[in-house]
């Protein structure tokens, strides 16, 4: 049942995470974390902040992650496939559709449409990730390592995000744990 369990929790934000692995974590965390149990919002963090810290696509290294924790090496075959097969199969079958249509004003305004609820999404878990932070780390650290990153590196110093994240995981290992 568990290997079941875990191809829907990864194959249903596949299909609907439209836009990709951004998309995804929102309906990936709510499978993981809400429906299934499997893990705590914080833990859930944790492994997102791990996955993106590694290079390639999120949802596959999250799926890959979270189906070994829970089913060891077959587990972890299942969630990656179950990530990446409604891909495979829509593209397979509507790629003659896909590049005859790509330029149409419809297939642009439905992209259009669908931003904003991406956008939503993802600060509804922004949210939920700074909530979770505040409470297991309190607010010093948390305004620390948002002012800090957000602000300072990324924003003022123009610092690239792959070493703003190393320097958010070496400050979490010796600072937080």
């Amino acid at each position: 049942m568990i290997y079941w369990q875990l191809f829907l929790a990864f194959f249903w934000p596949g299909i609907l995470g439209y836009g990709g692995g951004p998309a995804s974590i929102p309906l990936i965390e709510h499978e993981v974390v809400d429906r299934y149990g499997w893990m705590t919002v914080n833990e859930f963090s944790e492994v997102l902040a791990l996955g993106n810290s590694l290079p390639g696509p999120i949802a596959t290294k999250m799926a890959g992650y979270i189906g070994y924790e829970q089913a060891g090496v077959l587990g972890a075959a299942i969630g990656v496939f179950a990530s990446v097969a409604p891909s495979l199969v829509l593209l397979l079958a509507l790629l003659g559709l896909l590049y005859k249509w790509k330029d149409a004003p419809q297939v642009k305004r439905l992209t259009a449409y669908i931003r904003p609820a991406i956008a939503v999404m993802l600060g509804i878990m922004a949210i939920d990730l700074f909530r979770e932070s505040y409470e297991g780390a309190g607010l010093g650290q948390t305004a620390f390592l948002t002012a800090a990153s957000a602000f300072l590196l990324l924003g003022k110093w123009r610092i690239h995000p792959a070493y703003v994240i190393v320097l958010a995981l070496v400050y979490g290992a010796f600072f937080l744990s």
